[in-house]
């Protein structure tokens, strides 16, 4: 099992917070709680509790784990540049960790490594010569996407852990499904067949998510550039 300690070395919390991340990306954070966890570890539950408070710490913790992962801003590059690489680097992190956009979603507590991210993703924008103001509009048109992801069209399957290949969700429609799609959604459908195919994908088994992805970046980059070059400011709006 993923986590499982050979050795009984003391604990720390960044152990216990690793462990918590192994075992997440292996069985799905549904999954995880502090039983779990501590057989994974090879101790008794309590013995966690000198490292994480509860579950929320626990989650709390594994966000600070998965943001130390993303690369840090590219110095001496145009702001373009930079921010595109950074969001991407997220966007990796968090399919490497697919369980890693549920838990991000339902945070309420903003840990110091979350706002030092934060922080520093504003940081490329001002270092660089935007307004405040504009600034300030960026990250709300940005939104979950400095974290790497979007709130897609269509609901996303279930990324908190391995998907069941079984399931009639991720079976292909049928001729009599795609007539009912054609005469009650005509366009639905006609955009749903044109897409690439991606297995991957949250539009059935179309888009591909990481295109559409860095279309729709490559759009509010465009969008982003444009005003600063005019001097857009709110105010004006």
């Amino acid at each position: 099992m993923a986590g499982r300690r050979t050795s009984r070395a003391p604990l720390s919390r960044e152990a216990v917070l690793g462990a918590a991340v192994a075992l997440a990306d292996e069985q799905g954070v549904g999954r995880l709680s502090m039983r779990t966890l501590a057989e994974a570890l090879g101790v008794v539950p309590m013995a966690l509790y000198k490292h994480v408070s509860g579950k929320e710490d626990l989650l709390d913790g594994m966000v600070d784990m998965i943001v130390a992962e993303i690369a840090p801003a590219l110095e001496g590059q145009a702001w373009r540049t930079t921010v595109r690489s950074r969001i991407l680097s997220a966007r990796t992190v968090l399919r490497r960790h697919r369980w890693a956009r549920q838990v991000l979603e339902t945070r309420t507590t903003r840990t110091p490594a979350v706002l030092a991210y934060t922080d520093s993703f504003i940081g490329m924008f001002l270092d660089r010569g935007f307004s405040v103001d504009l600034t300030h509009h960026v990250m709300h048109a940005l939104g979950s996407r400095m974290w790497g992801f979007t709130q897609e069209l269509f609901d996303a399957p279930d990324t908190a852990g391995p998907a069941d290949p079984s399931s009639s969700a991720s079976l292909p429609p049928d001729a009599a499904q795609l007539e009912e799609m054609a005469r009650r959604f005509p366009n639905v459908l006609r955009i749903a067949m044109a897409s690439a195919h991606d297995d991957d994908g949250v539009v059935g088994r179309g888009c591909d998510d990481q295109f559409e992805f860095e279309f729709a970046l490559d759009l509010l980059l465009d969008g982003i550039e444009s005003l600063h070059a005019r001097g857009w400011t709110s105010a004006r709006a």
